[in-house]
């Protein structure tokens, strides 16, 4: 009896242990940050490309309000995703007036968060 005791108990601990490693790896994935297709420039309302996305192919963009939703409804640009060729510079004025920033080719990430992106172009 002593040694099905400790039989017993090891594969009691084997089966525990086994039972939760599959539920660990079946987590769901983390949501797809920076979501810019080849070839666009996106700006984000939320930090780590979420919330609201806009995106250009165009190299350059005079007024983003033109076509950006958030930015017409006052939001500011949280991050930024460059899937360009190019290294995009960006302003806080209309017509490439006070630049603030730029993001190299194939770069991503958070901006300080307290102003808006109102025009771009490449360097």
């Amino acid at each position: 009896m002593r040694i099905i005791r400790p039989l017993v108990m090891g594969a009691m601990a084997l089966v525990a242990v086994i039972g939760t490693a599959p539920a660990a790896l079946a987590a769901p994935p983390a949501p797809t940050a920076y979501n810019c297709s080849t070839g666009w420039f996106c700006i984000y309302s939320g930090w780590d490309g979420s919330g609201t996305r806009c995106q250009w192919q165009s190299a350059q963009r005079a007024n983003t309000a033109d076509d950006c939703s958030f930015i017409r409804n006052g939001q500011n640009v949280r991050s930024v995703a460059n899937s360009t060729g190019r290294r995009k510079q960006y302003y806080t004025g209309t017509n490439y007036n006070n630049r603030v920033g730029s993001t190299p080719s194939g770069g991503s990430g958070n901006l300080q968060g307290s102003y808006q992106i109102r025009s771009f172009k490449p360097q």
